[in-house]
């Protein structure tokens, strides 16, 4: 009888876990998605960033079930990485080394033991990022006859605070941490933990974190520094 309310935990802990990779890797792609087209401000110009952001305005409807999915998807990995986090620290000693997942390989780091924090952090941070941008100051545009909201002016303005520009760059460095390790640990959690992929997989996830860091730091840095 003992052993039942072991196996639900397990049960339920593996379920969270499987969620929060799932999750995970869509915010994964979200975010290289996101990056790419941060990167028209730079190699495109003001008039390329401006249709990139207004092509996806004129989704419409289509937009908003993307964002609800996005938001969902927020929801469900902050809420599932709380509820692991928690229960690991509640759990006691021996309890901890029954429901703990064996097997896999060890990657235990520093991105690995602050994933809770920068989390949360990327959390906080998303929610000013929006207000910031996708609420913030409407400015307009005229491009090949079309009019439209005037975001590259905005990322501009933005992006010459210091305070902005620092606590983004600050905050971008703890997502490259975050996605450090979250993305190997996705995979394990989805039973990729075979020894010949696992390296290949922690790998890729090193360099993912690397591109993704750069790559967001590129457009307030060059606005930043720009004079």
């Amino acid at each position: 009888m003992a052993s039942q309310p072991i196996n639900s935990a397990i049960g339920s802990t593996i379920s969270k876990k499987i969620i929060m990779a799932l999750t995970g890797l869509f915010l994964v792609f979200f975010v290289i998605v996101h990056m790419t087209g941060n990167l028209s401000f730079i190699f495109g110009g003001s008039d390329a960033f401006n249709t990139y952001s207004h092509t996806l305005i004129s989704l419409g409807p289509l937009l908003y079930v993307v964002e609800i999915g996005l938001l969902a998807a927020f929801l469900l990995h902050a809420w599932n990485a709380i509820s692991i986090s928690r229960h690991n620290r509640n759990a006691r000693p021996d309890g901890y080394k029954k429901l703990k997942s064996t097997g896999a390989p060890s990657k235990r780091s520093s991105s690995s033991m602050t994933m809770i924090w920068t989390g949360i952090i990327l959390l906080v941070f998303t929610a000013i990022h929006l207000k910031t941008f996708k609420y913030g100051a409407i400015y307009t545009t005229t491009v090949n006859g079309t009019e439209m909201r005037d975001l590259y002016r905005l990322v501009a303005e933005v992006f010459k605070s210091p305070i902005y520009t620092w606590g983004y760059v600050a905050t971008m460095l703890l997502l490259g941490f975050h996605l450090r390790h979250g993305f190997w640990s996705a995979f394990q959690s989805l039973g990729a933990n075979h020894p010949r992929y696992s390296n290949l997989i922690y790998t890729i996830g090193v360099v993912l974190a690397v591109v993704l860091t750069f790559g967001f730091l590129a457009v307030p840095l060059t606005v930043y520094f720009s004079g």
